[in-house]
């Protein structure tokens, strides 16, 4: 039998070095391949990277995240129950709210209503002792010749207006009402000068009939805690006064007029020193640190003088400083 001849030892040596060298090229390649996808990878997310990098400048601003979560929606219950609170709220606050006009009868408080459009009541109650010592009846102002009358209210500013509607008003109340300050909302809305505030603020302090005043600062607060939407001045009348009985409109006037003259100012709110905040869906549209925010408090709250050279008893604060006579025309 023959038997199969051995290869040779360098042949086989050979095979082995040519295996070798086959197992090192693949390796290679598959390792090149590895490292192309991974760079091909890297290459993408780089890409993508720059791209969102890019978008972001390009792309508006996005609106601040809310400090809050938003509120869930009032029930129309909800909100007269939280008004309500509001009020008995601000009665604790201010117990001695009151109307800041000085006045002595019903004609001096119409005169001095109509003053106070487009100024303070401070200015009015400086301004209203010297008018009142000229003329202190409808009779005697409705003789007042203009230039005269003009100089003495002048410092409450747009006195050309304002002495066209005290001429009109003391005139009519002279030869319609018999020289006396009517008492129903029909009548005094028909004076010249006269609109539904001032009726309001003459029936509700001169005469006891319940009113709504809405001036600005009413109405700023108003909607600002949510009792209505509406800016009309009639409208807003009309959506509190079915938040509140009736017997209440007068006070609640003079309480949220007070509050917002002195806490819940138009620009700046001392919303970090303000005793209602629990319960105001607007808290945050002013200062929140309580120490920056009871240095905005105004009035007696802020240790000032308020606004009536005469307040009432139980006014806390010190009275208004009274004003140096204008010079009259000769």
């Amino acid at each position: 039998m023959n038997a199969t001849p051995e290869k040779p030892a360098a042949a086989k040596k050979a095979v082995t070095k040519k295996a070798a060298a086959k197992k090192a090229v693949t390796e290679k390649a598959v390792a090149k391949k590895t490292t192309t996808a991974e760079q091909a990878t890297a290459t993408k997310a780089t890409a993508k990277k720059a791209a969102t990098k890019k978008a972001a400048k390009t792309a508006p601003a996005k609106a601040p995240a809310k400090k809050a979560a938003a509120r869930k929606p009032e029930s129309r219950v909800a909100m007269v129950r939280r008004a309500r609170r509001i009020n008995r709220e601000l009665a604790e606050l201010y117990p001695y709210a009151h109307p800041e006009l000085d006045f002595t009868n019903p004609f001096e408080l119409l005169v001095a209503t109509v003053l106070s459009a487009q100024t303070t009541d401070l200015r009015v109650n400086q301004t209203t002792p010297h008018l009142f010592a000229v003329c202190p009846t409808p009779e005697d102002m409705a003789a007042m010749p203009p230039e005269k009358l003009e100089e003495l209210i002048r410092p409450t500013g747009f006195f050309r207006a304002k002495t066209r509607s005290l001429l009109g008003l003391s005139a009519a109340l002279r030869d319609r009402f018999g020289g006396e300050v009517p008492g129903r909302l029909e009548d005094l809305v028909t004076l010249p000068g006269v609109g539904r505030k001032t009726a309001n603020v003459v029936l509700g302090n001169a005469f006891g009939v319940p009113g709504i005043t809405v001036d600005t600062h009413f109405g700023r607060l108003a909607r600002r805690f949510g009792w209505t939407t509406a800016e009309d001045a009639e409208k807003v009348e009309a959506d509190v006064a079915e938040i509140f009985p009736k017997s209440e409109w007068t006070m609640l006037s003079h309480r949220v007029v007070f509050h917002g003259r002195r806490v819940c100012h138009s620009r700046k709110p001392a919303c970090g020193a303000c005793a209602i905040a629990p319960l105001c869906p607007s808290y945050g549209e002013g200062e929140t640190d309580p120490e920056k925010a009871r240095k905005l408090l105004k009035y007696e709250l802020g240790g000032q003088p308020g606004q009536r050279l005469k307040p009432p008893a139980d006014y806390p604060g010190q009275p208004a400083p009274p004003m140096a006579p204008p010079v009259a025309a000769s």
